[in-house]
């Protein structure tokens, strides 16, 4: 004690090394498990997984992937799936394509930004190509709002599913945003700029809604587009005039006086198919996909709600859940003997985190978990290649030192240096900013309810929506070529993998 009282270097270290790592209490909330207290629980459970590689390695899945299932969790970081095993209960649960027996990394920069979007990413991982921020489907000689560059179709670029098509498969999408957005676009379409959605956000940038179609437009009009054999997901009011009711008496966006959905069923009906529209889960699960060639699916104005919101705001009844339209969009794909390329987004992880509300993207990450083992249960591991990945990430971390089984969307047991507690869960940036700071200095968070849907978490940097992340994200294959997508390469090689595997594309 003498030595310590008379050497204030030494003081200063313990206190330093006390900050950093902090010796909290237990929590008396936590309950070991008399299994994890021995030695030989995690010598045993580490020869399992060592033994389960060595019979992955001893036979190498060679086939020739039949089927393509690309699963995209818009804006899933690490960080996001990690914080969703803890939402399912604790450190040591897997979400399941974790269990997938190859994991890579992939990095997302745009040809012109650092941090991408969701526009250039999707031209990356569907067409192999990187482009500028904002753009999807062309390459990097058209820029952002370019009026013309787009019109030129040297600068487009071609998708798997294109790839698909003219290989004989059969190829669709399923999205919880609008089927027009820019994840799902990049399926099909060709823009100089994402928010080109309806003809009139053309207009709006000074460009001809002539010279340039709008990504609608392209999914009916378009080789690609009309040919897709599903489309599921939201973004109704796109497709129709600002004079048109929809079925549910709103009215659409558009203002050249189209009916899109009419025009698609049109051309379904020339070509002699049996092709339906719906807009409801009723309809989608009347339909009898055995007789049905063709399905066009838009079940929002806009995009699809939150999963979690389905039941709190009593929609799980009237639209259907991201797994709902993955199984029937296998279903129906399925039919074609010479297989097929489905795309799935769970696209409302990423708007989630732009509000900051972190409990609303783990909902949306663990209904996308549970769409990809139904779709694994659905398919062979021996035919269909089934990829999950993230266009890119976000700038939410798991920070303080929360107890093993605590809450993920709970306070921290540590108090910051201004002893006042912080969550577990927070953001670089965005709207959380207005539960973090006022007048006073950094807000107590000790009497909110921060388990509700709508808190926004707290963010150390005010922004009206939060930011993307630039790190890099994952890859996890299980299937045909599976092996192919351990590593870290560039994101636009996924579409290389995927078409070697089946045999198709340049």
């Amino acid at each position: 004690l003498l030595i310590i009282f008379f050497n204030p270097r030494l003081i200063r270290h313990i206190l330093f090394v006390t900050a950093q790592h902090p010796n909290l209490p237990s929590s008396r909330a936590y309950v070991e498990l008399d299994e994890e207290l021995n030695t030989k629980f995690w010598h045993d459970k580490a020869q399992s997984i060592v033994s389960n590689k060595l019979e992955q390695h001893k036979k190498l899945n060679e086939n020739r992937a039949k089927n393509i299932i690309l699963f995209l969790g818009d804006g899933m970081s690490v960080h996001t799936i990690a914080a969703t095993r803890n939402f399912m209960g604790d450190s040591n649960k897997q979400v399941f394509f974790e269990k997938f027996p190859y994991v890579g990394l992939s990095k997302t920069y745009a040809v012109d930004e650092r941090t991408p979007d969701s526009a250039n990413t999707a031209t990356a991982y569907l067409s192999g190509v990187k482009a500028n921020y904002g753009t999807i489907g062309v390459n990097a000689q058209v820029q952002r709002r370019d009026c013309y560059a787009a019109t030129n179709s040297s600068t487009h670029t071609q998708s798997i599913a294109q790839w698909a098509q003219e290989a004989g498969k059969w190829a669709g999408l399923v999205t919880t945003a609008r089927v027009t957005h820019a994840s799902p676009a990049g399926v099909y379409a060709h823009v100089a700029n994402r928010e080109w959605e309806y003809d009139a956000k053309i207009t709006k940038d000074g460009c001809s809604a002539e010279l340039n179609t709008d990504i609608a437009r392209q999914l009916v009009e378009w080789p690609v587009g009309k040919d897709l054999r599903v489309v599921l997901g939201g973004g109704r009011a796109y497709f129709r005039d600002e004079h048109l009711h929809d079925e549910e008496g709103i009215l659409g966006l558009r203002q050249d006086g189209r009916d899109l959905i009419n025009d698609w069923q049109q051309d379904k009906q020339q070509k002699g198919a049996e092709a339906h529209y719906v807009w409801s889960r009723r309809g989608l699960t009347d339909l009898n996909l055995d007789k049905t060639d063709y399905l066009l699916g838009l079940f929002d104005v806009s995009h699809c709600p939150y999963h979690g919101d389905r039941s709190r705001s009593n929609l799980d009844y009237a639209e259907p859940s991201l797994s709902e339209m993955t199984e029937a969009a296998i279903k129906l794909l399925s039919r074609n003997e010479q297989g097929y390329f489905l795309f799935v987004e769970s696209g409302r992880i990423d708007m989630a985190h732009h509000d900051t509300l972190a409990r609303k993207a783990l909902e949306d990450t663990k209904e996308f978990a549970h769409t990809v083992e139904m779709a694994r249960k659905l398919t062979s591991e021996e035919d269909t290649l089934i990829v999950v990945t993230s266009d890119h990430s976000h700038t939410m971390s798991i920070n303080g030192y929360p107890y093993r089984r605590q809450n993920i969307l709970s306070l921290a047991p540590n108090l910051a240096t201004d002893e006042i507690p912080f969550t577990i869960l927070s953001y670089a940036n965005g709207p959380g900013y207005d539960n973090t700071y006022d007048e006073q200095g950094r807000i107590d968070l000790s009497g909110v309810d921060t388990n509700k849907p709508d808190f926004k978490f707290p963010a150390t940097v005010p922004l009206n929506s939060e930011t993307h992340g630039a790190e890099d994200v994952g890859v996890f294959a299980s299937g045909p070529h599976e092996h192919f997508f351990s590593g870290n390469y560039e994101q636009s090689t996924i579409p290389a993998l995927m078409a070697f595997a089946a045999d198709i594309g340049p």
